[in-house]
């Protein structure tokens, strides 16, 4: 099981990666080039499925880690396990202030401010990209 909850979690954690990699390549930019209100309109369901997506994965992602770690006690995985929960805090401590006003944001008043904010989503996005990237190559050195 040790060696299966290792390689799970290593795939997890590149789903991930890719996934956060993904918006800020292809989904930022495009969004960048709509309207104001189109931008917000774009960006309010394509954030909730996205959180809907990568949450489970970094928890599960991290489970399986730990149980690697566990049963194999190399502090790779461990370090892995931590890298790959931390988009959570990371999320919740230094984006959500930003999601929370964009969410609430009427598309009708949507403007330069709301535009603003997307951009620096998108610059903190780039955290969790880091925090994706840095347990894929926990995992990996783990498994080699």
């Amino acid at each position: 099981m040790s060696l299966l909850a290792g390689q799970l979690a290593l795939t997890i954690a590149a789903m991930f990666t890719g996934a956060a990699i993904y918006v800020i390549v292809c989904e930022q930019p495009a969004r960048l080039g709509l309207s104001d209100e189109a931008l917000l309109a774009e960006f309010k369901p394509s954030y909730k499925h996205g959180a809907a997506l990568q949450a489970p994965m970094s928890l599960l992602g991290c489970v399986l880690g730990l149980v690697a770690w566990w049963q194999i006690g190399d502090w790779s995985w461990l370090a892995g396990a931590v890298a790959i929960i931390s988009p959570w805090p990371w999320t919740l401590a230094i984006i959500r202030p930003i999601n929370d006003e964009l969410l609430k944001t009427d598309l009708a008043t949507a403007g330069p401010r709301t535009r603003a904010l997307i951009v620096k989503w998108g610059h903190l996005h780039l955290g969790r990209v880091s925090l994706g990237f840095a347990a894929t190559l926990f995992f990996l050195w783990a498994s080699l």
